[in-house]
């Protein structure tokens, strides 16, 4: 005798005019309950493919308006597409693959983590190079129990929750079968083994803070954002790697009259009315001492001088730059009687003419030192 087949709708336990993810919502319920795996009753296993029977049917819409037309004889048998991405049951379930890989990663050695120290340091150090002690506070293996974590005359113990393999296994069911579900042991964090009587210096961290002494050799030519890169004196790696660097990162202080523009050095000299008109010679200061700088008669404002080899050592390639020496003329507001007759004599022999200005402004000209 035949078997009548019950409605699908029924069978889902939903309404003719359930949507989508009503019908979605009803199987993945359904199929959870009586998948044979979870259910062990008799009848589990015929229920569990009825369900997805008529879940293959209405989850379709051309075969769900078939049905709902024709009835069983129009339907579309067999299990064929479920319709639902399998990642959506796992996620369910595990979360994903995420965070799972092997115990032997985990223990892996690693290397330690990078340290950077901020320093200042004058115009002329920067131009010259000096060498500084700096005090790097950091991690370090504790002394007492040589970085084990364990008191001294104890010894760390195998986990006794994953075995010493640092990671727990749990095998869980699900409507598709059966899953490994591997995590990070939370006894030993991933270690292999536990600590029974814990370092009373480092309480069993294996690491203390300690503030070491480390001299620096900066060299000549560097500038503000100079990364100095101290291998090894970074914090310690772990499980046996090797430790990370420490980079040192410059900031040079700006000078009193110095200003640099690459490996140039500038300086705006201030030169009187009667030097600027008749010529002088004057000491000019540099980073090496003054030099002897001949003014010619007639020089204006914004003229510019070039000292050879008194810049900036080159960083890499050796020799360096220049300094570049701006004219700015003086023009002067507290003159003596003695000094306004003479200006007054002078001004009768210039006369009054008015002349325009032909040349570049002393800001254009200083941009221009500034663009060389």
């Amino acid at each position: 005798m035949a078997t009548t087949k019950r409605d699908y709708y029924d069978v889902l336990g939903i309404g003719r005019q359930a949507n989508g993810d009503e019908i979605k919502k009803a199987y993945r319920r359904l199929a959870r309950e009586y998948h044979p795996d979870v259910n062990k009753s008799s009848d589990a296993e015929a229920r569990f493919k009825e369900i997805n029977e008529a879940y293959e049917v209405l989850s379709d819409e051309q075969k769900r308006a078939t049905y709902d037309r024709f009835g069983h004889a129009g339907a579309q048998g067999g299990l064929g597409d479920f319709g639902f991405g399998f990642n959506d049951i796992f996620e369910e379930f595990f979360g994903g693959f995420a965070g799972m890989r092997s115990a032997a990663a985990r223990r892996a050695p690693r290397r330690g983590a990078d340290l950077r120290y901020d320093l200042t340091i004058t115009f002329e150090e920067a131009v010259f190079g000096v060498e500084k002690d700096i005090q790097v506070t950091r991690p370090e293996a504790c002394p007492k129990c040589q970085g084990s974590g364990a008191e001294p005359g104890t010894t760390p113990v195998r986990c006794s929750t994953c075995n010493g393999t640092g990671e727990v296994r749990r095998v869980q069911q699900s409507i598709l079968g059966s899953f490994v579900n591997v995590t990070t042991c939370p006894a030993c964090h991933g270690e292999g083994e536990t600590v029974g009587f814990p370092c009373t210096q480092c309480r069993g961290t294996k690491y203390v803070r300690a503030t070491r002494s480390i001299n620096v050799k900066i060299p000549a030519g560097v500038d503000s954002g100079t990364q100095i890169r101290l291998a090894g004196e970074g914090e310690p790696g772990e499980r046996g790697g090797p430790p990370g660097n420490l980079y040192v990162v410059l900031d040079v202080s700006p000078h009193a009259y110095f200003r640099r523009r690459d490996d140039n050095i500038l300086l705006e000299l201030g030169v009187n009315v009667a030097q600027a008109a008749l010529g002088d010679e004057v000491p000019v200061p540099t980073l090496d001492g003054d030099e002897k700088l001949a003014i010619p008669p007639g020089t204006q404002t914004g003229k510019v001088f070039r000292l050879r080899n008194k810049g900036v050592p080159h960083l890499r390639t050796g020799g360096r730059g220049d300094q570049l020496v701006v004219i700015d003329v003086m023009v002067p507001t507290n003159l003596t009687a003695d000094q306004k007759r003479l200006f007054k004599d002078l001004a009768k022999t210039l006369g009054k003419e008015v002349i325009p200005q032909r040349e570049k402004t002393f800001l254009d000209k200083l941009k221009d030192v500034f663009s060389l």
